[in-house]
């Protein structure tokens, strides 16, 4: 697994994709509930500000805004 440089700024904005390991897939829009389903239930443990986010077949796209004294995401 590689050794990711990640900001440990609290209350940061931060921006990453997060791809499957099958690119040929698309389940991440065939699950879309799913899919949404374990973003609420994150946020219902871990809240943090969804700026954006962009769901494709086999990627998805976000810019999340960590809450003021968390740096951990």
């Amino acid at each position: 697994m590689p050794n990711y440089i990640r900001p440990k700024t609290t209350g940061a904005t931060v921006f990453f994709t997060v791809n499957l390991a099958d690119r040929s897939s698309s389940l991440l829009t065939d699950r879309i509930e799913a899919v949404s389903e374990a973003v609420r239930s994150t946020r219902a443990e871990r809240p943090f500000t969804i700026d954006a986010w962009v769901e494709l077949p086999d990627h998805m796209h976000f810019i999340w805004t960590l809450p003021e004294g968390d740096g951990d995401y």
